[in-house]
């Protein structure tokens, strides 16, 4: 309970000098007789109306004290908060490609690239997400869902050779587009993550971005892979070896997809890195919240104004019948 005007709860002071006036005049107004002796009323018990003369005044106080609190409002106050939330749909472009078993990332790019977007999944519960995977050509693996078990199986079972090799990435994100173009959702992200430059496909990446800012699809691009040279398994005529391969990744591209759909191009070198790049475009698409704060309020003041008309009344009738005082 709070009172809707609290200030007039200080009118309860007023009770202290009222209490004073009435002991004072009491003490003014008190009778006496004098007599030759008392013997007569000993044994005598003062009547019950003695005890109880001062009951009017109190039930006056109360009666104050309740009309104080009928003035300052008193209500019952339900307050709760009601939110919408609308998830935000992402398809994962991820490269599948030979380039991703160079293991400068542990244990490997693609089981490193797996293990953080499982995670980036977990985290996003009120999401649609889709998973599309490219190498020389590119399928989606799995269509929106906010069946996110099922899409972390899916996600697990990817692995290299799944399609023919080679980097398709403009056929990658034209994929991710079809999958979003539908999408009725006010937040569609595709998020391209590669580790080479584009040499498979029908579609340059430009021409996918071009078609995904149409859409108004924000591509997030994410290179992955060290600077330099990465160990990197290679078919020799005496089985796979670990060689160190160049690193080719063509940033500049995947800066200008980004920078066309208004994303952003992030380099992982590292697996710590890469966990840090899906933190970031975590932070960066929140969920679409609608919040609505509800106030019910509820009177209370008129049992309290019943009581004080009910003790006054009470106090009237004493006060002319049985505690009636004659001068």
């Amino acid at each position: 309970m709070e009172f809707l005007h609290p200030e007039y709860l200080y009118l309860l002071l007023l009770l202290i000098p009222l209490i004073v006036w009435y002991v004072m005049r009491l003490s003014k107004t008190q009778a006496s007789f004098k007599l030759a002796s008392a013997n007569a009323f000993k044994g005598m018990k003062p009547d019950f109306r003695v005890y109880m003369r001062h009951f009017p005044f109190l039930l006056r106080l109360i009666s104050i004290a309740l009309v104080v609190i009928v003035i300052a409002r008193p209500q019952a106050v339900s307050s709760w908060e009601e939110t919408e939330s609308q998830g935000i749909d992402i398809v994962l472009a991820l490269d599948v490609s030979g380039s991703m078993l160079s293991q400068d990332l542990k244990p490997d790019r693609l089981q490193a690239a797996k293990k953080v977007a499982a995670e980036f999944i977990t985290d996003r519960v009120n999401d649609n997400i889709g998973l599309v995977i490219f190498a020389g050509e590119s399928f989606t693996q799995c269509p929106l869902t906010t069946d996110h078990k099922v899409l972390l199986n899916l996600l697990n079972e990817i692995n290299f050779g799944m399609i023919e090799d080679g980097t398709a990435i403009g056929l990658g994100l034209a994929t991710s587009v079809n999958r979003l173009k539908e999408s009725d959702s006010e937040s569609r992200v595709v998020i391209l993550l590669t580790d080479g430059t584009n040499n498979s496909g029908q579609i340059a990446p430009l021409t996918a971005a071009d078609l995904a800012r149409s859409y108004g699809i924000r591509v997030y691009t994410v290179g992955v892979g060290t600077k330099g040279m990465a160990p990197t398994p290679v078919n020799t005529p005496y089985g796979i070896r670990m060689q160190n391969m160049p690193v080719d990744i063509d940033e500049k591209t995947l800066t200008e997809i980004a920078a066309m759909t208004g994303g952003q191009y992030f380099r992982a070198q590292d697996t710590d890195g890469l966990r840090q790049v899906y933190d970031e475009i975590d932070e960066m698409e929140k969920y679409l919240i609608s919040v609505q704060n509800v106030t019910r309020r509820q009177e209370l003041f008129l049992p309290f104004a019943l009581l004080a008309l009910g003790l006054i009344l009470l106090e009237l009738l004493l006060r002319r019948s049985w505690l009636r005082n004659i001068p």
